[in-house]
């Protein structure tokens, strides 16, 4: 009887991490046009950091990941057992907050002049040069801010991880989570820790005696900054198409318009789903950020008219 016990207990501890992996799967695949911003926009934090300080700073950002996560995990399970509706509506915010996020970064490349100009990297390049300012300090004013970022990002990321488990147990949903919290943190940071070491180790390789080793050298600095053109790219439009994505799930005619749409196409179904979601997610975020800047610039007239008076 103790025998039959331990197999049926075994057999169902099997099924569910047979469960869990499939929806780990899952979550994975939704949340990875998310992941590619966040390693673009995670590798675009250190640029202009002394080469010494890069892996420090991507240490501490990394950390301060982990305890978003910490924070964020449990906060969404309870959210799932207290009212899972919430989750639908923070899905939506995100996917809102991707369109926006992946349209400012279009307008910013083409048309920066509607953006307020960002000092952020001419500060970096001014900390670097002037020795009496603290780069220990300076670095963790801009930390804090990609820490912050991480935050936003983490949350997406788990709540699409969340939506992917739905119907699951409460075990299952915490053992999604926790995968993927974990796989996330260390994939995304360790990749950006060598991306950002990539140049270091193409100078090293530059100095040596070999050919072979000073061709990979110069192979190295020539891709460096174009694996982060790409990554910056992919980013951005991954934020339209998961962000896109979210939205036209989540809104009923819309769904059903992109549907019957991309059933026309018959083979290329998927692929056009894909691009529609994407249109939609750049629509929505030229929206958004229009409705930002105006509310944005009667502030400023307000605040500015206040100080007259």
């Amino acid at each position: 009887m103790a025998g039959a016990s331990l197999l049926t207990l075994l057999d169902d501890i099997s099924l569910i991490l047979d469960d869990v992996s499939l929806m780990t799967k899952v979550a994975a695949k939704k949340t990875a046009g998310v992941l590619g911003d966040d390693l673009a926009l995670n590798a675009e934090q250190v640029t202009g950091v002394k080469a010494d300080r890069e892996l420090p700073v991507v240490w501490a950002v990394a950390k301060g990941s982990f305890i978003n996560k910490l924070i964020l995990v449990p906060a969404a399970l309870l959210i799932s057992a207290i009212y899972p509706p919430l989750v639908t509506f923070l899905l939506m915010c995100g996917g809102l907050y991707l369109a926006y996020e992946g349209a400012e970064k279009v307008i910013h490349k083409f048309w920066p002049h509607l953006l307020p100009h960002d000092e952020e990297q001419n500060e970096r390049l001014r900390a670097n040069a002037d020795e009496t300012i603290d780069l220990v300090a300076f670095e963790k004013e801009k930390i804090k801010g990609a820490v912050r970022t991480d935050f936003v990002l983490s949350a997406e990321i788990i709540v699409i991880a969340l939506g992917s488990a739905a119907g699951a147990t409460l075990l299952e949903k915490s053992l999604v989570l926790a995968i993927i919290a974990v796989v996330i943190t260390v994939g995304v940071y360790g990749l950006v820790a060598g991306i950002v070491k990539m140049d270091d180790l193409g100078l090293h390789l530059l100095k040596q005696s070999s050919n072979v080793k000073q061709k990979i050298g110069s192979f190295l600095l020539s891709f460096a900054p174009k694996l982060m053109k790409f990554l910056s790219i992919a980013g951005t439009l991954a934020m339209f198409l998961v962000g896109g994505g979210i939205l036209v799930h989540g809104i009923g005619f819309l769904h059903h318009g992109v549907e019957d749409l991309a059933h026309l196409t018959g083979i290329f179904e998927s692929l056009t789903t894909m691009l529609l979601n994407g249109f939609v997610g750049l629509l929505v975020g030229v929206a958004v950020f229009a409705v930002v800047t105006i509310v944005g610039k009667m502030r400023h007239k307000d605040t500015d008219s206040s100080a007259t008076h």
